[in-house]
């Protein structure tokens, strides 16, 4: 599936989703067509690149990373 995207001077091309990302990021275009409307990369909500979020992690820790954190604190603790 491609995906129709509106450069920044106002040309257009067809681009696989996995470019998507990269075009955004690079402000390369200004509007992608999804949903059966276009998406302005200025205006609407869209795709953000991975690690953006600013504040504090609230996923649920994996068991070794609890372990890791508890273990770094008992040798805190030691010294």
């Amino acid at each position: 599936m491609l995906l129709k995207v509106m450069y920044q001077n106002d040309k257009f091309d067809m681009v696989r989703p996995s470019l998507l990302n990269e075009l955004i990021a690079s402000k390369k275009i200004k509007k992608f067509y999804r949903s059966g409307e276009w998406a302005d990369i200025e205006r609407d909500p869209i795709r953000r690149a991975v690690g953006s979020y600013v504040g504090l992690e609230r996923r649920k820790q994996s068991s070794l990373s609890s372990r890791l954190t508890i273990m770094s604190k008992e040798i805190n603790y030691a010294k």
